[in-house]
């Protein structure tokens, strides 16, 4: 659940991106994973859909795995539309009681920013690429 304003526009990294649209101070908390908002499927739930269903979910979403199994992660709002860039402006933090944890800003964020996360740091399948074979 996106805890900023921001906005969808197109991205010089790929496609649409995510943008600020409100300033966003270093350390501000951007987003948060909220249950029955966002969702987190198992390999098994993602399997009960159907193909197209499917498709646009792995399009969209994020996976990881930990010691009780492998997840899927979808985020309801425009987060989906956050690129990947090698010298991000957001990580990811580990808050208790927080599942997924709290993005925050690593630098102040103008309006108009595009919005970036190193993705290798929570995406599976983003782990296996090298910077090379990543866009900026």
């Amino acid at each position: 659940m996106l805890l900023v304003k921001t906005k969808v526009g197109p991205s010089k990294i790929h496609g649409l991106g995510l943008f600020a649209d409100q300033f966003i101070a270093k350390g501000m908390a951007i987003w948060k994973f909220k249950k029955s908002f966002d969702l987190k499927y198992t390999e098994a739930e993602l399997g009960q859909l159907s193909e197209p269903a499917r498709e646009q979910f792995l399009h969209y979403c994020y996976s990881y795995r930990d010691e009780t199994g492998h997840y899927y992660v979808i985020c309801a709002d425009d987060y989906r539309f956050l690129n990947h860039s090698v010298k991000p402006n957001i990580t990811n933090i580990d808050v208790a009681g927080e599942e997924e944890g709290v993005d925050i800003a690593l630098t102040d964020i103008q309006v108009g920013e595009e919005l970036t996360c190193d993705c290798r740091e929570f995406d599976e399948d983003c782990a296996k690429d090298t910077d090379e074979g990543l866009k900026p």
